[in-house]
């Protein structure tokens, strides 16, 4: 049996290079998935990519209640229920001391990094089965301390707290509720990081934050997708209020 059979999945940040391929693996496992991103051409390309009637998408600002709203109940009446969310959706904002981090932007990442996440637990979790999973996407920066992105630490530490709450709100349901906290990922993300910190210089900022990574290169994408496919099925029954690094040694330096 596939570990996802008959299994229901919401993926937030769905057209972004983590949330397709986990959409992948949750489609070969067996799921349903609906796919949630601000964009609906880049949702539709993902959806077209992915192939067959068990993925579809729903066009959202994770940030607006009314959004998070639809497209929970477009995926109950599209699939019927769901098992398992994906709280994926997130940014980076930009590369500046926090003297000078425009508060502007300090509001947009604290809006889809935080109020996003909590909002999508806000509403799913009504709609989920019992025995379902919750995995959040955090990262290192959710763990450790960097100059310069003041405001994506902050949400990523942020999601831990959400993450921590909602594990034991929801334990006499039996869901599990965990975050992942992925390393560098060789994505569009750290394409505009590394041009943050060394503007001109983007392949030289990224040789360096592979230096300070014990495997010695950034993670990609299918790695961190594995994870998640992992705490979403069965396998991570007794696994959750955790913090899953999943960072190449990153973290222990």
């Amino acid at each position: 049996m596939k570990r996802l059979e008959n299994k229901v999945a919401i993926i937030t940040g769905g057209a972004g290079s983590i949330g397709q391929i986990t959409a992948r693996l949750f489609l070969e496992e067996g799921a349903k998935v609906m796919l949630v991103d601000l964009k609906e051409d880049a949702l539709q390309k993902a959806a077209d990519e992915l192939g067959g009637q068990n993925v579809q998408y729903c066009a959202a600002d994770v940030t607006k209640s009314e959004d998070v709203q639809r497209y929970v109940n477009d995926t109950v009446k599209a699939f019927g229920k769901v098992d398992v969310f994906f709280n994926n959706a997130g940014i980076e904002g930009v590369v500046k001391p926090i003297t000078d981090y425009p508060e502007e932007m300090f509001d947009r990442v604290i809006a889809v990094n935080v109020k996003g996440a909590w909002l999508g637990v806000k509403y799913v979790l009504p709609q989920m089965n019992d025995r379902g999973s919750i995995i959040n996407t955090s990262s290192v920066a959710g763990i450790n301390g960097s100059p310069n992105v003041s405001a994506y630490i902050t949400s990523k530490h942020a999601v831990v707290g959400i993450m921590r709450a909602v594990a034991v709100e929801a334990a006499p349901r039996k869901i599990r509720v965990n975050s992942v906290h992925p390393s560098p990922v060789d994505n569009r993300m750290m394409r505009s990081l590394e041009e943050g910190f060394a503007p001109g210089h983007a392949e030289a900022a990224k040789k360096e934050l592979e230096k300070t990574i014990p495997l010695g290169r950034y993670a990609e994408p299918e790695e961190i997708a594995q994870l998640v496919l992992f705490l979403a099925s069965d396998d991570s029954r007794f696994i959750t209020g955790t913090t899953q690094v999943i960072d190449g040694g990153l973290s222990v330096m």
